[in-house]
């Protein structure tokens, strides 16, 4: 016999996971055990549970499979739910495992007793709680179905404690667990096709895995027979781009600029994205960013089979050649006289190797960097698809686990860093090879900016304090190096160069502290 534990590890093991981010309890002592003895699930501790979620996240859109989450009950399971948000806007595919009371102890309400079902339901497009020992083989099975289908989602299984350590009478295991996507609505590639096909100003707006360099090749192909421009959405996925690849224009993040991008089209066909929207409410402003008179229609949703509406329509319109327009290498001039965001991108630009990974949370820094890059190597971009804060450094580790031959680069603003910190300690146990851009400018800046775009008033001292990061200063690189990175702080473009590139150079995780 074996306990109900044992029997999800062996489920998760013919289910092919390889990897468990793990912030677990009293709970979950049963499933440690069991990760403990499979030699096929590698256990990853990390020290906060949104840590956790992000580097799942991470892990998910660079492997296009799921990563399994340990965590304890609802409390352990809200710190992940902000990384979760993003990772469901990203369609990762993850698995959660959430440990709970025994099912005989819910009822004396103690003190870490809290509704898990309703928080774990919120959090994710497949919830299910075990209701025996016996269901924790074929559930899990379930969730990872439920995780891999349509463009990838969360599931999220409830584990009580008792189910756990209780024998089972028989393991579930699977034949097959592939998920399954929905093909494109019937008749849509025509009306595209035609559409394209008007003369009329048009605009793929793409997202999802319309931004894979495949799908790009068909996408340029298009683009270049009718006369449609490519726009992606404000923050992707993943967005393969630099030398070699098809150049994608990235809608901007403040709304009266990604109006003015959006205002000189006639129609907008969809592509695994959804009807671009402001990403706050602002006084006397629309939410909507597209013109009222624009024609939209949906190629591929975003649990669709994009790549097959893609293909399906460079098909219907007779597409034959590769895409001609690619992003060549270029490496801008270096002003050394001031560092700022600008000259620190053109410096990634110069160093950067082929098949870089880039997450991306530099916030406000991050968007000159963006710019700057276009014509690097080829690399893949990761953005903060969901907009809540504290993803960049777990999702940078998690990327770099998926892909350990890669490296990875984390730009990451001072204030957001704060949130998942926790992650240095982690990417240092495992010597994840990646290396960190922190831009300390002391301040949320992009709230200051956000506080004169609302109307808000002209704001006072009280006011200002609530963005202000400065007394106490944070010493990122003394925080950095008392969890096991190599660190510097630089405040001169030569000395960034010179740390940048070495650290390109060098396997292993690095640190540079970036003084704006």
């Amino acid at each position: 016999m074996m306990n109900g534990a044992k029997a999800l590890l062996r489920t998760l093991e013919a289910c092919g996971v390889e990897i468990c981010f793990a912030n677990p309890g009293t709970s979950e002592m049963q499933l440690v055990a069991a990760i403990g003895d499979s030699d096929k699930v590698r256990p990853v501790l990390c020290l906060f549970e949104g840590v956790v979620t992000g580097a799942a996240d991470g892990y998910g859109r660079m492997s296009d499979k799921p990563a399994v989450t340990l965590l304890h009950l609802g409390s352990g399971f809200s710190n992940g739910m902000a990384n979760l948000h993003n990772a469901k806007r990203a369609k990762s595919p993850i698995v959660n495992i959430v440990g709970d009371h025994a099912s005989y102890h819910l009822q004396y309400d103690a003190p870490l007793t809290s509704d898990l079902p309703a928080l774990a339901d919120w959090a994710s497009d497949w919830m299910k709680v075990a209701g025996s020992p016996d269901d924790l083989s074929s559930l899990i099975a379930e969730a990872v179905q439920a995780a891999t289908s349509g463009n990838g989602g969360i599931a999220t299984l409830v584990v009580p404690a008792d189910h756990a350590w209780n024998d089972v009478r028989e393991i579930v295991v699977p034949q097959s667990v592939d998920g399954f996507v929905k093909p494109p609505v019937e008749g849509v590639i025509g009306q595209a096709a035609e559409m394209l096909q008007t003369g009329k100003n048009t605009v793929l707006f793409v997202s999802g895995a319309a931004l894979l360099e495949t799908n790009l090749e068909h996408l340029g192909s298009i683009a270049e027979i009718t006369g449609a421009d490519i726009v992606c959405a404000t923050f992707p996925g993943r967005l393969q781009r630099g030398t070699g690849r098809v150049p994608v224009r990235r809608l901007p993040y403040f709304a009266e600029q990604a109006g003015e991008v959006l205002a000189a089209y006639e129609q907008m066909i969809l592509i695994g994205a959804t009807v671009p929207v402001s990403f706050f409410a602002y006084p006397g402003k629309s939410s909507c960013l597209v013109p009222d008179n624009c024609r939209i229609i949906t190629l591929a949703e975003v649990d669709q089979d994009i790549t097959a509406a893609v293909t399906g329509l460079a098909d219907r319109l007779g597409v034959t050649t590769p895409a001609a327009i690619r992003r060549s290498r270029a490496v801008p001039d270096i002003n050394y006289t001031t560092l700022n965001p600008q000259v620190v991108g053109r410096i990634i630009n110069k160093y950067m190797p082929e098949n870089t990974i880039v997450s991306d949370e530099g916030v406000t820094c991050g968007l000159a960097i963006f710019a700057e890059t276009e014509s690097a190597e080829s690399h893949d971009w990761l953005t903060l698809t969901g907009g809540a804060i504290g993803q960049g450094l777990p999702l940078a580790f998690g990327a770099s686990l998926a892909c350990p031959d890669r490296k990875v680069i984390a730009l990451q603003a001072d204030g957001s860093a704060m949130y998942t910190v926790q992650a240095l300690w982690s990417i240092a146990r495992e010597e994840a090879d990646v290396t960190v851009v922190l831009f300390n400018n002391r301040s949320y800046a992009i709230l200051n900016i956000e506080l004169a775009r609302v109307g808000a008033g002209t704001p006072n001292a009280k006011t200002l304090s609530m963005l202000d990061l400065s007394n106490p200063d944070i010493n990122f690189q003394a925080l950095s190096e008392s969890m096991g990175i190599t660190s510097w702080r630089v405040d001169t473009v030569e000395n960034f160069e010179t740390r940048f590139r070495d650290a390109m150079q060098t396997r292993g995780p690095r640190f540079i502290e970036v003084m704006v």
